[in-house]
């Protein structure tokens, strides 16, 4: 069975180094149907395997090293998963989400692409390859890391034009190992920060998903539990007063919301190639520490900082959605970060309840907030501010937009009169006599 494709496959270059090719592997059917075509198609003569561990569960590394073992690939296991959550705090301090979900898969490849890159360099690789579509993100994501390199970038499904059907056709044909996980019905990519699921039925927006497509997160219960979560410098370090480090505070945290029902989001995600598609993702922990980052620097940043910080926050959100948090503009958007953060420092406490995370107090040592000042039970205000200071306040407040508006409402009055008839109002409107006081005619 060939790929279905008229013209021959290609690649950046013609392979010079070695025969050999560094394979982003999954163990999933369209990674595993990659390593025959890499060979065939490609010519070939090595491919290793790399799979890079981001907190994927325990039975996808079984799946992969299993199939990898059946196909003889020369498999590589990259433990990342300290390098990722770093990077998932790092988009707390950005408050980093896109079109209302917490990212997650987006972080996540960038770190994959990184050490499957380390590996095809030290193995003395001549390219690097992936399983990625032409459809999707990811694609995108990978190889913005990889054509850094002087490596050649080959994508098999996406230059030979294959379909789902035609690789499980093929798979079938070539007696490839591949396991049918979840017996294929859906799609799903996990992390340590997020789990999203999509495909088949859940490619009709209209479609209502069943409760069977979820994992980290429990239908919302009636119950509550409150916690409390330690931030230093923008960064969550303790929680209920214990110090956690990074996988461990974001592991407990998915445990803990996601029992609670939080961290459920279904949506229709515009991809950076303009495709519309359906996604559902399930992310507790992420969803409770965007929540309490934020309302921490609701406390202690100024309203123009907090003002100028989302417009920071949407930028940074926007180059990590495609993989570009290597580029010189978010070193810059990093520094306005860094700045902000020193003082995000305090205790959040988040109210989980039916299907929520709620912040419902928060406490600093940086905290822009007085008591005396705010409070309807005292008389004065800090710093010699009386209530009566803002008699004149109040006076000058929105005295340009009733100006306006009273100028544009006389104008339009004006106007009104001259279309039925009558004047402009003006002086000298009557008709002027003509002058003959010289005597002549013209």
């Amino acid at each position: 069975m060939t790929p279905p494709t008229d013209s021959a496959p290609s690649t950046d270059s013609t392979p010079q180094s070695t025969d050999r090719v560094a394979l982003a592997f999954s163990g999933g059917l369209d990674t595993t149907v990659c390593v025959p075509l890499l060979k065939e198609e490609y010519g070939f003569d090595e491919v290793i395997g790399v799979t890079v561990d981001v907190g994927q569960p325990d039975a996808e590394f079984a799946e992969a090293e299993e199939t990898a073992t059946a196909l003889g690939l020369d498999h590589h296991v990259v433990d990342a998963r300290e390098a990722f959550a770093e990077t998932c705090l790092d988009s707390v301090r950005a408050n980093a989400t896109y079109q209302g979900y917490p990212l997650g898969t987006a972080l996540a490849r960038p770190v994959i692409a990184q050490s499957i890159l380390d590996v095809a360099l030290a193995q003395n690789c001549a390219a690097l390859a992936h399983g990625c579509t032409g459809k999707g993100n990811d694609q995108l994501r990978f190889e913005t890391v990889w054509r850094s390199s002087d490596l050649d970038v080959i994508a098999p499904v996406r230059e030979l034009g294959l379909t789902r059907e035609f690789e499980q056709e093929y798979a079938a044909e070539r007696d490839l190992p591949i396991e049918g996980g979840d017996g294929g019905a859906w799609s799903i990519d996990t992390n340590l920060w997020s789990r999203s699921v999509e495909g088949n039925e859940l490619e009709e927006p209209s479609y209502v998903p069943p409760e069977d497509i979820y994992d980290w997160t429990q239908p919302p219960s009636e119950g509550s539990e409150l916690l409390e979560i330690e931030f230093e410098e923008g960064y969550p370090v303790a929680l209920d007063g214990t110090s956690m480090e990074p996988i461990a505070l974001i592991k407990q945290l998915n445990e803990v919301a996601g029992a609670h029902g939080v961290g459920r989001t279904d949506v229709m995600e515009d991809r950076m190639l303009g495709l519309k598609v359906r996604e559902n993702y399930e992310h507790p922990a992420a969803t409770v520490l965007l929540g309490a980052h934020e309302a921490l620097e609701s406390l202690v940043l100024t309203k123009e900082e907090r003002s100028f910080k989302t417009q920071i926050d949407h930028e940074w959100a926007k180059k990590a959605y495609e993989g570009l948090l290597a580029a010189p503009l978010v070193d810059a958007l990093d520094g306005f970060i860094a700045s902000t953060q020193k003082r995000v420092t305090g205790t959040v406490t988040v109210k989980l309840e039916g299907g929520r995370a709620r912040p419902v107090g928060r406490e600093s040592p940086y905290g822009v907030y007085s008591a005396s000042a705010a409070s309807f039970n005292t008389a004065a205000v800090d710093d010699g501010i009386e209530q009566a200071d803002a008699t004149g306040v109040a006076k000058y407040h929105g005295f340009q937009s009733r100006l306006a508006k009273s100028v544009i409402d006389d104008a339009n009055a004006t106007a009104e009169a001259v279309a039925d008839g009558g004047t402009d109002g003006s002086e000298g409107s009557e008709p002027r006599a003509e002058n003959t006081t010289n005597g002549s005619e013209k």
